[in-house]
């Protein structure tokens, strides 16, 4: 797969198939794309807790919401905890004077280099942003903020491909010369 059918291909997944486990060469590679992304000042300021059987129906379970939210999250095999980490030196220098949250930029880059990988690797994901952090920190032994949770796993048969909706691309880029 080229990027360009990595970012088509992939998509948040709705629905796991639960008797499919994460290989560990794939988890690997996952984790490997994620490391390998890039970060202001190469500080990386995050990290990742991988959660599996119990503890990521733990962890889904506290993703739910407002009803319905995230019910799917349960079926999913692995649970992948993204919490801030503090800045290195340099980066939180440059955070202070460019008032930049460079930490934030650095989890959405890492996390992109995580699904795309995952996605190559023949798996499904899905980025979620509501959960109990307080609970999810003591449940994982975390200090520091959790930023995401990301699902993990193989799409249940029937999981359909989805159309994207994005903007058209006039829409979102200008060019000046």
């Amino acid at each position: 797969m080229d990027f360009l059918e990595i970012a088509n291909a992939r998509q948040s997944c709705r629905a796991y198939d639960e008797t499919r486990p994460v290989e560990e060469e794939k988890l690997t590679a996952i984790l490997e794309a994620a490391r390998l992304a890039p970060s202001a000042c190469n500080g990386q300021p995050y990290h990742f807790t991988v959660c599996r059987g119990e503890m990521a129906k733990e962890v889904a379970l506290l993703t739910r919401g407002m009803g319905g939210m995230n019910k799917f999250a349960i079926q999913a095999p692995v649970c992948i905890v993204v919490s801030e980490e503090p800045y290195n030196k340099t980066a939180a220098l440059g955070a202070k004077l460019k008032n930049n949250d460079y930490r934030s930029i650095d989890i959405g880059i890492a996390t992109a280099y995580l699904t795309a990988e995952a996605t190559a690797q023949g798996l499904s994901t899905c980025i979620l942003g509501w959960f109990d952090d307080e609970k999810i920190r003591r449940l994982c032994n975390l200090e520091y903020p959790i930023r995401l949770i990301i699902t993990l796993g193989y799409a249940a048969e029937g999981d359909k491909h989805r159309d994207k909706k994005r903007k058209d691309l006039a829409n979102l880029v200008s060019y000046k010369e």
